[in-house]
């Protein structure tokens, strides 16, 4: 199918990092991908992460304060791209930004089918997170391909009762999570040092005084001189100057800048902790094996708590001074959490899509031809 046009709409580096290996598997089939960049991510660079050779639009659209705001923008300015001859056979969006859910409205808008990345996830609360519970229940409402990571992602969809097909594939995180492992040299047991705790933040539930009881809880971890811990701040200023308020100038506390995806997965393998509210590194971690203390109160990725890899302990300063101590003093405790495990997939998540994908437009052109005739 050397002539089919599939568009991946792009707008944060997350799914620059997990639409990659969809792009690639996508190409190796033979199929024409076009990239759409909305700009939530305003200085994202394509080629670095293997997406500057496809052809591309820009989209312009910014981030906003409000995020609905922004996902009417990307709709409003998509939707003429997915009319006329420049009309792409399927759009893919991935995961649950505004960008994603703004690409699902366009698509509404212009009649395009639609392919949903990391459909079904769900925490089961409006709230938590918002706006992207909301986002990823009306951007599966809309497809016609829903690609869920897990079995329990794809019975959530069942239960909602959705038209889209639904298809359990894993998740594309593990395959570009993979690809960095083959170009990153083997991991080294260090033998002494300190115990290296890692910590992101920056989940819209966690900002403002949300991010108090964390910060003072990695301040009373850094009493420890016995404990090295690294603060990643965030590329969102706001978040980053919140960081640096509460926790700047501390001896034993390491404010860095934000990583790229490749020194992250780096900085993970070399800790013995990380703590963090990202999607990404929830997915992550239990894959390196790196135990993991989910700084939210519910997450839309169980499967990793239930793998063992990942602890929920919310934002409670009390509930992440202990969880860390236990950890770092029960050794059994942490040995059984650092064993890898793959709750998220296998790494050949992309390849699974694609031929999904081409399968699925090779019915719709014999149904169209069949209409037709």
């Amino acid at each position: 199918m050397p002539h089919t046009s599939v568009m991946l709409l792009v707008g944060t580096r997350p799914e620059a990092i997990k639409l990659a290996p969809v792009a690639e598997a996508l190409v190796a089939r033979k199929m024409r991908v076009i990239l759409a960049f909305t700009g939530q991510h305003p200085n994202l660079d394509p080629a670095a992460y293997g997406l500057g050779n496809l052809p591309a639009l820009r989209l312009r659209c910014r981030s906003q304060d409000d995020p609905r705001l922004h996902a009417e923008a990307v709709a409003a300015t998509l939707a003429p791209h997915l009319r006329g001859e420049g009309r792409p056979a399927l759009l893919i969006v991935q995961g649950d930004t505004s960008s994603a859910l703004g690409g699902a409205l366009a698509a509404e808008a212009a009649g395009v089918p639609l392919g949903h990345v990391e459909a079904g996830l769900r925490s089961h609360d409006p709230s938590l997170p918002w706006p992207e519970e909301g986002n990823r229940v009306a951007i599966d409402r809309l497809a016609s391909l829903l690609f869920a990571p897990t079995a329990d992602n794809a019975a959530n969809l069942a239960d909602e009762g959705l038209g889209g097909e639904v298809h359990v594939t894993g998740n594309t995180a593990i395959d570009a999570l993979f690809a960095v492992l083959g170009h990153l040299p083997p991991r080294r047991a260090e033998s002494g040092g300190l115990p290296h705790l890692l910590v992101t933040c920056h989940r819209r539930e966690n900002w403002g005084t949300a991010f108090t009881p964390i910060a003072m809880a990695l301040t009373e971890l850094a009493r420890s001189p016995w404990l090295k811990i690294d603060v990643v701040l965030h590329g969102n200023p706001a978040v980053a100057s919140s960081a640096r308020l509460l926790l700047g100038g501390h001896p034993r506390l390491r404010l860095i800048p934000p990583m790229d995806h490749r020194s992250m997965i780096g900085a993970m393998r070399s800790a013995q902790l990380v703590l963090s509210d990202s999607g990404g590194i929830q997915e992550e971690a239990p894959a390196l094996g790196v135990p993991l203390l989910v700084l939210r109160s519910k997450t839309e990725r169980p499967e990793g708590i239930a793998s063992g890899n990942s602890i929920l302990v919310g934002c409670d300063r009390d509930r992440i001074v202990s969880e860390v101590r236990r950890l770092l003093d029960d050794g059994a405790a942490y040995r059984a959490m650092a064993v890898p495990a793959l709750p998220f997939g296998d790494g050949k998540a992309a390849p699974r899509i694609a031929a999904i994908v081409e399968e699925w437009l090779v019915r719709q052109r014999g149904r169209h031809a069949a209409h037709v005739a």
